[in-house]
């Protein structure tokens, strides 16, 4: 059997031994968004939880108006929505100085030349755009959740009258879902704002398709409630990155919503467990780095027995993607010293990933297939293969038949045993 996978900007097609039970595990396909200005517009005059947006700033009357938008490791379509909410603010409010602000948490901030690629200039005209810079931009501090996070945001954006947030609902390995407030409290947040709430990713509760009872969602939640974020804007899309839903409104309502679509599309029931799973991230952006790979390996394990093969498409065109990350792996003879070290030590950012890939790489064989270099991957502990023959290996090298898993939008694709599904 052939198989078509997206890996970096292209797709790449595998052969699967015939000897093998081959089930293509996608996501669910529901109807695009006939017109994402139509679903804008319907949003914002009929949000959820709050006033229509409009409503919003007259009675506010606000000077400055902040904006918090992803960066580009993660899809959204800013293009499509920018300058409908633009124009919307403008008539509601047209004193304010509006700003944007690209959010990517501890990722490096964005260059003239990533800035242009999210934000044409066309598409931002009379607005101010600010890369968020975790490391050297002043913070304001508003005192810590009650689970002790301190929560210290930029304070650029802290300074704004009315603050709004765009951003993509995807599942998370730990957070649950992304969305809602998680734009400005972990995008636009302090370094010790976002270890300390990542910190919480080994508590129970803290798994893929969870909101309520998760405690990295719950904290991120409460700070955004804390910071005062008036508006969120959140959109599902699809496994080709088109608009399916479109919603609007509290942070935390726009939210729910956009996640009860987005379990219906990308949780996938399963009878039982796979012997080998051949899993792609999802193509560009979601495997622009292997740092972002990482949740593709993690989602895709769920699906795999202990002790099986995992094989990785991870195109990683910029490279590993983090650097204490890197600095911290290559320290390290195998993942379970990996493990040991990190629990000892105590939760650290960039640290964090090496021991999310540890969890797996003990339990799991691995093989991944990228641009990066071979001796890169093993300081990571991750071994390089050839697609085509490392799964002629796993297939002919098993007793039987092996059921195999392909699995197409690795990054959000989440798993659960059915027991119906037994039939």
């Amino acid at each position: 059997m052939d198989v078509e996978l997206k890996y970096g900007s292209g797709k790449l097609k595998i052969r699967i031994p015939p000897k093998a039970d081959v089930s293509v595990l996608q996501p669910l396909s529901l109807p695009v968004l006939a017109s994402v200005e139509g679903a804008l517009n319907a949003a914002l005059d009929r949000p959820l939880g709050c006033d229509a947006l409009e409503t919003l700033l007259q009675r506010r009357r606000p000077a400055a108006i902040a904006v918090a938008v992803p960066d580009e490791t993660r899809p959204a379509p800013l293009s499509a929505v920018l300058p409908t909410l633009l124009r919307r603010i403008r008539a509601a409010a047209p004193a304010a100085a509006v700003e944007i602000f690209v959010g990517g948490g501890l990722h490096p901030p964005a260059d003239a030349e990533a800035l242009a690629r999210i934000l044409p200039p066309a598409v931002t005209a009379g607005c101010r755009v600010t890369a968020h810079d975790a490391h050297r931009a002043p913070m304001r501090d508003y005192g810590a959740t009650s689970r002790g996070t301190p929560v210290r945001i930029n304070a650029a954006y802290a300074a704004a009258d009315f603050k709004l947030v765009i951003g993509q609902v995807d599942p998370h390995q730990f957070v649950g879902f992304t969305g809602g407030a998680k734009g400005v409290v972990i995008g636009c947040g302090a370094p010790a704002t976002i270890e300390k709430n990542h910190s919480l990713m080994s508590e129970p509760g803290a798994h893929v398709g969870r909101l309520r009872g998760n405690p990295v969602r719950e904290d991120l939640t409460e700070a955004g409630e804390m910071v005062g974020v008036d508006f969120a804007l959140n959109f599902v899309l699809d496994a080709d990155k088109r608009a399916v839903q479109l919603a609007a409104g509290r942070p935390v309502s726009a939210l729910e919503s956009c996640a009860a679509t987005c379990a219906t599309i990308y949780g996938v029931a399963i009878a039982e467990k796979f012997d080998i799973v051949v899993a792609s991230c999802g193509g560009y952006p979601k495997d622009i780095c292997l740092y972002q790979a990482q949740k593709g390996l993690n989602l895709a394990s769920h699906a795999l027995k202990p002790g099986g093969h995992i094989l990785l498409l991870a195109a990683s065109p910029q490279g590993v993607g983090d650097d204490i990350y890197f600095d911290y792996v290559s320290q390290f003879t195998s993942p379970e010293e990996v493990m040991r070290d990190f629990k000892a030590s105590g939760f650290r950012m960039g640290a964090h990933k090496a021991y999310l890939f540890g969890r797996t790489l003990v339990n799991y064989d691995v093989a991944v297939f990228s641009e990066l270099d071979p001796g890169v991957l093993r300081k990571c502990h991750l071994r390089a293969a050839e697609p085509g023959i490392v799964v002629d290996e796993w297939v002919a090298d098993f007793n039987g038949t092996p059921r195999v898993a392909v699995i197409p939008n690795a990054n959000t694709t989440y798993f659960y045993e059915n027991q119906a599904a037994r039939g």
